[in-house]
């Protein structure tokens, strides 16, 4: 996949560092969340160790004709502006029902107390969004893929 020229000089500084081209495993350069106070602090989340994970609408892979990450898969996080923050590894993707999210899987998203109730109805109010966009129902039953993901590059500051 070709590098955004957005993200390129980024993307060069941490193959340097690597000591090797690693744009064949490139999978996308994305911000989280549909908003910028939360596309911001999520990204930071991630850059300072906390956000271990991420999860994601299944159906909105399908209705942009894209495939999930695989394990290996290289993505650069960025802020809402497109700024690079980190690169991040996928480790594992397991899709499941929304209803079936652990509290464990919660915890490592990292996200507001860490809860199982807290990730519920934040990613609730995502994923309806998501849904809405779409062109979904949001159900208990909606495909969600948990990916697990390490930071092995930083921005420098």
């Amino acid at each position: 996949m070709n590098i955004p020229s957005s993200i390129a000089t980024f993307w060069d500084g941490f193959c340097a560092e690597a000591g090797e081209d690693r744009s064949d495993r490139f999978f996308e350069a994305f911000h989280f969340d549909d908003n910028e106070r939360d596309a911001n602090a999520l990204a930071d989340l991630v850059f300072g160790g906390a956000k271990r994970a991420t999860a994601s609408l299944v159906w909105t892979f399908e209705q942009a004709g894209g495939s999930l990450p695989r394990p290996g898969a290289l993505s650069v996080v960025t802020y809402w502006n497109g700024r690079p923050a980190c690169v991040i590894e996928t480790l594992a993707i397991e899709i499941l029902p929304f209803e079936q999210v652990s509290a464990e899987f919660a915890a490592i998203e990292g996200e507001g107390d860490g809860s199982l109730e807290y990730w519920r109805r934040v990613h609730w109010s995502y994923f309806g969004r998501e849904c809405a966009r779409v062109g979904r129902e949001p159900s208990k039953a909606m495909p969600i893929a948990c990916e697990r993901f390490s930071v092995i590059y930083r921005a420098k500051a």
